[in-house]
């Protein structure tokens, strides 16, 4: 950092002291006074005519002019006036020995008092979403990159500064406004009846802003691509140069300071625009957000009319839907005319048992087994007194149960049992299968897939390993549901040691 720039920008401001000085009321009178002369191009004044024009105020009505005179010298000692002496004719002696000054306000104090004239005027965050500028913005990139700045003197200042601004006031506007739709006022004027007025505005508003964005978006992105750091950076050291010959009576900063704050600010332009590779770009967040703000426009819309429409009845209308269903013959027309009038229902996640009977893909969910889930009612209303109820028996339900389980282990052991016989099984070499044969051998080539060595034994004490894991060669298993296609693996039985030696000794035992 320049050590002259820092100290610019660090130092104390005792120009803003009189904002909070005691007298307040006097310097600020003064100072506003001043103001509104200087944009009447008067300059110049002196103590008795700034005595002349405040002292008409209500708050100084005890005001005298060797006060005003002090409070001069106490402003200019703050750095907000200057002075000088005030060579006049002078009338009498008394006149000519007595120092008369004339003062002037500073710059700083200009901009503090058109600050402080901007913020009176502040109601909220104001803001506009101009989509004129995004035309502007575009027509200045295509000149720049068309070398229109080169034959004509002052021309690239021009250019930029036009360029700049546009996109300034763009930023900012477009900032203001989608921060306005977040406040608590916005939201309480979301949910009045009065909106519903406004609304259609609003929305349209918001989505020829939309419109104009994704229109001029493609024009600007692709202008600031093709205008390359050959081209904008001798433009910008054009724009330098052009200002740095303006004639100003005030100290200037160098040309390359002037130059690396313009490079800051294309720099700015092309993140707006394009973002930095790591995150969206501004332009980006601000369609999102206008999105946003219109779907939240919509939301409060629709609240508010079901809440008119919840006092509203309609046995009519349900009487009616209701004769339609009534009328109707086949049950996928009466799907289809409940899914176009009550749409999706939310989801609701239910716990049980998947009781599937096929895996096939094609299979419609109204042939799958209904899993039967009793629901208890959720309403706080008490409803009638029930007898006690005593303790269900389950006797026979667990004996059946218990009967079922059996089965399936025999019918499991049963195919084990001819597969160990066999000792090696490969997929090709099936015929024709059942469902739950299918659905066995599924079942270990994934436990086999999934183990570290490829086997695993089952509870009956049988081993079972994949030989081939890696085979590039493929089969069809043929399955009275369908076929499967997939990869010709080849599995290996044979019983572990201790269902050997179980065998051996119920063997023995029955040998003696």
């Amino acid at each position: 950092m320049d050590s002259k720039a820092g100290y610019r920008t660090l130092r104390s401001v005792p120009e803003l002291k009189y904002t909070n000085a005691d007298n307040v009321v006097r310097y600020r009178a003064i100072m506003r006074f001043f103001y509104q002369e200087y944009k009447r191009l008067k300059y110049w004044m002196k103590p008795e005519e700034v005595y002349e024009g405040i002292s008409s105020l209500a708050e100084l009505s005890e005001y005298t002019l060797e006060q005003c005179v002090s409070d001069l010298e106490q402003l200019e000692e703050w750095g907000n006036l200057a002075s000088r002496h005030d060579g006049g004719r002078a009338a009498t002696l008394e006149e000519y020995l007595k120092k008369k000054m004339q003062y002037l306000m500073r710059p700083y104090s200009i901009e503090i008092e058109r600050l402080l004239e901007t913020l009176e005027k502040v109601t909220g965050y104001g803001g506009s979403l101009e989509s004129n500028l995004f035309d502007t913005i575009a027509e200045k990139l295509f000149k720049i990159r068309r070398m229109d700045w080169e034959t004509t003197p002052g021309a690239a200042s021009e250019l930029w500064a036009t360029l700049y601004e546009a996109f300034r006031k763009l930023h900012e506007n477009a900032a203001d406004y989608i921060a306005s739709l977040q406040t608590a006022k916005a939201e309480e004027m979301m949910v009045a009846e009065s909106f519903l007025v406004f609304k259609d505005r609003l929305t349209n508003y918001l989505q020829n802003f939309i419109q104009a964005l994704q229109r001029s978006a493609y024009k600007i992105e692709g202008n600031l691509e093709r205008v390359n750091a050959g081209i904008w950076e001798p433009f910008l050291e054009r724009v330098a140069a052009e200002e740095m010959d303006k004639p100003r009576l005030e100290e200037m900063p160098s040309q390359e300071t002037l130059l690396e704050e313009q490079r800051q600010g294309w720099t700015n332009l092309q993140r707006w625009f394009l973002g930095d590779g790591l995150a969206p770009s501004e332009l980006t967040l601000l369609e999102r957000a206008t999105k946003d703000a219109i779907a939240r426009i919509v939301r409060s819309v629709i609240r508010m009319q079901e809440r008119k429409r919840s006092g509203v009845s309609r046995k009519k209308e349900l009487e009616y839907l209701g004769q339609w269903f009534a009328r109707l013959e086949e049950l996928g027309d009466a799907h289809r005319l409940a899914g176009l009038t009550f749409g999706l229902f939310s989801t609701r996640h239910l716990q049980g048992e998947d009781l599937r009977q096929s895996d096939r893909a094609d299979q419609s969910m109204w042939d799958e087994v209904p899993t039967i889930r009793t629901l208890r009612s959720r309403s706080r209303k008490r409803g009638q007194r029930s007898d006690t109820e005593p303790v269900p028996e389950n006797a026979e339900r667990k004996r059946r149960e218990r009967e079922a389980y059996l089965q399936r282990q025999a019918e499991e052991w049963e195919a084990i049992r001819e597969l160990v016989e066999r000792r090696r099984l490969q997929i090709s070499e099936l015929g024709r299968v059942t469902v739950q044969m299918r659905l066995r051998l599924l079942q270990w080539i994934g436990r086999c897939t999934s183990a570290p060595k490829h086997t695993f034994v089952t509870p009956e004490g049988v081993r079972i390993e994949m030989l081939n894991p890696r085979t590039t060669g493929r089969t069809v298993l043929r399955s009275e549901d369908g076929e499967l296609h997939l990869p010709d693996y080849e599995l290996a039985f044979g019983l572990t040691e201790a269902v050997r030696e179980a065998a051996a000794a119920i063997e023995g035992s029955a040998a003696e």
